[in-house]
């Protein structure tokens, strides 16, 4: 019997910052990625060495790539997986582009005194609508595209849920962290269809992800 040919993946990766980290995860297991380091006009980028092909793509859209099978993974932040929903495989956390989810509001305020309902700015509301849930809490949420701080200070909103890094843009606004609401870092997601279809390939790269990422532990 004829041995399958080995499929080249398809991944999608998030374009910005965690591309670059994405890049060079993949540089430390020892894929070339030159072609991603220099794109010119092109929108797939065949890496010489390894079977597999890379789409750059903003976050939401990696998810569509992924969840509809035009690409067998993905890398994106947990912040776009926990908004959007997903019906794929989350395989492995990549340790990087760590932040997490925050309700914040103004400094020395209690968010928690009194019954009235809330308005939770925010540009998560699905992420913030189960925060609350999870609280039994209901709240007014006002979906925003732009800087959420500027909501309670306008008296939009009682607060904001939003990701938050070091701090430092809520403070200047003089607002602060009321809670946690969840971590967020980079993940490696694989479509259901492809895990069954090609497990050996997307299988090998997992394995040299986790030993590469086991090392920095």
């Amino acid at each position: 019997m004829e041995e399958r040919r080995m499929h080249r993946l398809q991944i999608a990766l998030t374009k910005g910052r965690l591309q670059e980290q994405s890049v060079e995860l993949f540089e430390k297991i020892g894929i070339d990625c030159t072609p991603i380091h220099e794109p010119g006009r092109r929108l797939i980028h065949h890496l010489p060495d390894y079977p597999m092909d890379a789409f750059l793509a903003k976050a939401p859209d990696v998810i569509t790539y992924v969840e509809h099978g035009v690409c067998d993974l993905g890398i994106v932040g947990k912040d776009t997986i926990l908004e959007k929903g997903h019906s794929f495989y989350e395989v492995l956390d990549l340790g990087f582009g760590k932040c997490k989810f925050a309700l914040a509001g103004p400094k020395d305020r209690d968010f928690y005194a009194g019954y009235h309902t809330r308005t939770i700015a925010s540009k998560y509301p699905n992420v913030t609508r189960a925060f609350f849930d999870k609280k039994g809490m209901d709240v007014h949420i006002i979906k925003i595209e732009g800087s959420v701080e500027l909501a309670p200070i306008v008296g939009l909103a009682d607060a904001i849920v939003d990701i938050v890094e070091t701090g430092a843009t809520l403070k200047a606004n003089g607002l602060e962290v009321i809670e946690d609401v969840a971590p967020v870092s980079a993940r490696l997601i694989v479509n259901t269809a492809s895990m069954k279809l090609y497990q050996k390939e997307i299988n090998a790269l997992i394995e040299r992800l986790e030993k590469e990422l086991a090392t920095h532990a």
